[in-house]
């Protein structure tokens, strides 16, 4: 996992909602900024995907962007390629840019292991929050409320520390090209 304190790493890429390619200088907040690691077929996201898009809706009100991004080799999993991706975006409700990390190179530079990945940087692009959504898995019982990432942004909000104790994420390992 990267190191909290470390800065975004930059990147640029295709949003497959508007066609343009997107920096993240486009798209960063001087208040705090979420990048997600998501794919559309993961049971993971899916089980996930109405708390992504609340979290987006209730912080987007405060300044805090919101941006995913989608690294899976499409070749082997053609479902999550950028026809598919901008389909799916609009069927979930998704009001971020969804990025095409093609290259892999973005996932790579974030050290993203899986879908959902998390991460939140500061108004400085440091990273102050990385791992879990929630507790919540597919099949768990327990209900998803995005708690650990609504903890890191309300106190990203208010000027509190974040606590470091952070849990990774789980979910569908990114599926790497050969």
């Amino acid at each position: 996992m990267l190191e909290l304190g470390t800065e975004a790493p930059y990147f640029k890429l295709p949003d497959t909602k508007s066609g343009q390619e997107l920096s993240l200088d486009d798209l960063a907040s001087d208040t705090g900024t979420v990048v997600m690691f998501i794919c559309n077929h993961c049971p993971y996201v899916i089980h996930v995907n109405p708390e992504i898009v609340r979290l987006a809706e209730d912080y987007g009100k405060q300044d805090i962007a919101f941006v995913a991004i989608s690294s899976n080799d499409i070749e082997n999993y053609p479902q999550d390629g950028p026809a598919q991706m901008k389909e799916h975006g609009k069927e979930v409700g998704y009001s971020f840019p969804y990025l095409y990390d093609e290259s892999q190179n973005v996932a790579k530079d974030y050290d993203a292991a899986c879908t959902p990945d998390f991460y939140l940087f500061d108004g400085d692009r440091r990273l102050v929050y990385r791992g879990q959504l929630d507790g919540s898995r597919p099949g768990s019982g327990i209900p998803v409320t995005g708690e650990d990432l609504r903890n890191a942004l309300d106190a990203l909000l208010k000027n509190d520390p974040i606590d470091s104790h952070q849990r990774p994420s789980a979910g569908c390992n990114i599926k790497w090209k050969r």
